[in-house]
């Protein structure tokens, strides 16, 4: 097997409680270095892993895993665990998984999954919407879509991101969250092939009507999916939007735990920081 395999890698570096006697990886951290890898796995696929297993009303349950033994990790080895669906049956999915360093295969194994009822992990048929997401995300094909639009047509969506984040992660007031201008914005929601909301924004003119400049707010990521590149995708439809109507800079308030995600996407830093409901922001801009 080679890199070149996969479409998915976790990347991770060996640590000092995981090497033995020996100075070699402990072999059963082997299996853990793939259940790490099956968790970022679902993160790739766009998918909120709870979620997604209520709305599916099932959970996955390992069922059989087999590993070979080819070379030894050894402390501070950077690893490239590598994972493909192989084959989903009626109720359990084959996962094949190897382990390089540097392109070396180190280890291969595979890994037996079930799709269950979650009280008593009883099997049952894997999901259509579930089958269908895993096997265009290893055909190559995208996991999300993005929408534009206005508040009638995006508020339950844009609103169930919003509160997780912002009311029920971040303690903010709901009667802070909302306002009159949902109603004027241009909003984008990210949703993956299971039709679940993960992450969204919106677009308003920054001064009069006519300025050339727009703000974007209200940017909220579900919080199992942050650094997977959603939050990126509303970042790119605001953008194009505003260049439809003719804007050529964009302001936004960056809260300072986000400010690093933004400057990677061109923005600067404006001004002093300030707080904004108990939470410390920036402003930033950028030229279109």
């Amino acid at each position: 097997m080679k890199p070149t395999d996969f479409r998915f890698h976790h990347h991770l570096r060996v640590r000092w409680a995981e090497v033995d006697m020996q100075k070699i990886v402990f072999n059963p951290h082997y299996l853990m270095y793939f259940d790490c890898a099956i968790a970022d796995y679902w993160r790739a696929l766009a998918m909120p892993y709870e979620a997604a297993m209520q709305l599916l009303d099932g959970d996955i349950f390992l069922r059989k895993t087999t590993v070979e033994f080819n070379a030894s990790a050894r402390m501070d080895d950077r690893l490239d665990v590598a994972l493909r669906c192989d084959r989903i049956g009626n109720s359990s999915m084959t996962f094949v998984g190897a382990i390089f360093r540097d392109g070396q295969l180190l280890n291969a194994g595979e890994l037996v999954y079930v799709f269950a009822d979650p009280a008593t992990q009883t099997s049952r048929p894997v999901p259509a919407p579930l089958r269908a997401l895993i096997e265009a995300y290893e055909s190559g094909q995208p996991v999300t879509q993005v929408q534009t639009g206005d508040w009638a047509t995006l508020q339950q969506p844009a609103s169930s991101v919003r509160t997780a984040v912002f009311v029920e992660e971040q303690g903010i007031a709901r009667e802070d969250e909302w306002d009159a201008a949902d109603a004027t914005a241009v909003h984008a929601v990210v949703t993956n092939l299971l039709g679940m909301p993960v992450a969204t924004g919106r677009l308003l003119p920054d001064g009069a009507a006519d300025s050339g400049s727009a703000r974007i707010g209200r940017m909220a990521v579900d919080r199992t999916l942050r650094g997977s590149g959603v939050g990126r995708q509303v970042i790119d439809a605001l953008e194009q939007a505003a260049r439809a109507r003719g804007d050529q800079r964009i302001a936004l308030s960056a809260q300072r735990s986000a400010e690093g995600f933004y400057q990677r996407l061109g923005y600067q830093p404006v001004g002093e920081p300030y707080d904004e409901v108990g939470i410390a922001h920036i402003g930033m801009a950028r030229l279109l």
